[in-house]
């Protein structure tokens, strides 16, 4: 069983301080490396999906928490206000705020719409310290957040394709969702008087349950009702995952809202000239950044697919004699943007530098044979330690980067 709290140290992925604080992981060189390739997969995805992303800061007057609802129904969660001079400024809980100014600061037409906007941004949790626990929660954390401003005819094909795209990237990153959950209410809460935890909409609460139960019929997803387990402002659906441990967590969100865009009286100018009030979809892909990379390390074990891993090959002169030809195969790896080693033998015998890079998807071992071959000849290494045989140095190069194009879990097939 791969505990990612484990792993994380001994691959020198992440760590902690008590300088800086529990649930305040800090990011080693490899682990930013994950995260980076992570974000920057998540962007692609994105774009190409039709959104465009903005950035927004990560304080906000108190103000704006007591106008979306945070401050009267989330404010637990919340750190403490800061004052500067006669303002409260406080750490942002949530994103959505930030994205519904964006909107309200120009007059958008239905022709607009959907307008998707997304950000992966920080925001903070006052968890307490008592269930903090590695990149699983964490007080500070960078979330892969989006808001789709449409109409109401919209929305449910909107969230319907954000549920796609999460399905899209669990594919790529070898993620198994292991339900589908619609986030309810309490029992006679929300629907009825509502409580602090929950907005009292009745309204409001059965117009967006009944289209997310629309976009999850229509997807042919099997799915689960869940009573308690509602955002404060509206039902949402859940994507849960499971831990090596069996323990489940929600990664993935798609949310349906009513109550944010007349918080914030937001508004575009409909066919008729006359304004009308838009629907707001949350959705995250892959939920905050800590908690994938969490799920990752343990699927994985922290052999991660090929585009994902911090170096994607290791290249390995057996003596000081091949230490120049390897030298030239790195440039050429990092000049086709492969994320490219060289441990030569001051780093120890052949047999403990293979070792020591198990997790490596690519080992290059250069020998006196494959230096003195025509074509610069490099016996490869599988991770796994299958031995595809010799191979030309651009045959290889090749290879691995159209396995990270691919980006998918085979580490050799035919080009």
């Amino acid at each position: 069983m791969h505990d990612h709290r484990r792993l994380g140290r001994e691959l020198d992925l992440f760590d902690t301080d008590p300088l800086m604080g529990a649930g305040l992981p800090y990011w080693l060189p490899d682990g930013a490396v994950v995260r980076h390739t992570l974000e920057e997969y998540v962007r692609e995805a994105e774009r190409a999906a039709g959104y465009r992303h903005v950035y927004s800061p990560v304080l906000g007057k108190r103000e704006l928490y007591e106008i979306s609802g945070h401050w009267s129904h989330y404010s637990d969660d919340m750190f403490p206000p800061m004052r500067l001079g006669a303002e409260e400024m406080v750490l942002r809980p949530s994103l959505c705020p930030h994205h519904a100014l964006i909107y309200r600061s120009r007059s958008h037409s239905y022709r607009e719409l959907p307008l998707r906007m997304a950000e992966l941004g920080g925001m903070y949790r006052s968890e307490l310290s008592g269930v903090l626990g590695g990149l699983t929660r964490v007080r500070s954390i960078q979330l892969n957040d989006a808001h789709i401003f449409c109409t109401l005819e919209q929305a449910v094909d909107e969230a319907r394709a954000a549920l796609e795209l999460i399905a899209r990237a669990y594919a790529d990153l070898g993620i198994r969702a292991t339900r589908h959950r619609l986030s309810l209410p309490a029992e006679g809460q929300g629907e009825g008087e509502g409580s602090g935890k929950y907005v009292a909409d009745p309204g409001l609460w059965r117009r967006a349950t009944a289209l997310l139960r629309e976009v999850l019929d229509g997807s042919g997803i099997p799915y689960e009702a869940a009573e308690g387990e509602a955002a404060f402002y509206g039902p949402k659906i859940d994507v849960q995952i499971t831990d090596p441990a069996g323990r489940e967590a929600t990664l993935s969100t798609v949310q349906i809202d009513f109550h944010q865009p007349e918080r914030f009286d937001l508004h575009y100018i409909g066919p008729d000239g006359a304004k009308h009030r838009p629907v707001m979809v949350h959705r995250s892909i892959i939920g905050s950044v800590e908690r994938a990379v969490a799920h990752l390390v343990e699927q994985h074990g922290g052999a991660f697919p090929a585009w994902l891993a911090p170096v994607q090959l290791l290249i390995l002169p057996v003596s000081e004699a091949q230490t120049q030809m390897g030298e030239k195969l790195l440039s050429q790896a990092r000049h086709q943007g492969l994320r490219a080693e060289i441990a030569g033998p001051e780093h120890g015998t052949l047999g403990a530098r293979i070792r020591a890079a198990r997790l490596v998807p690519y080992q290059a071992v250069i020998g006196e044979r494959e230096a003195e071959a025509d074509g610069d000849l490099l016996a490869v290494r599988l991770r796994g330690g299958r031995r595809p045989g010799a191979v030309p140095a651009a045959e290889l190069l090749a290879r691995i980067a159209a396995r990270v194009a691919a980006r998918g879990p085979e580490l050799w097939d035919a080009v």
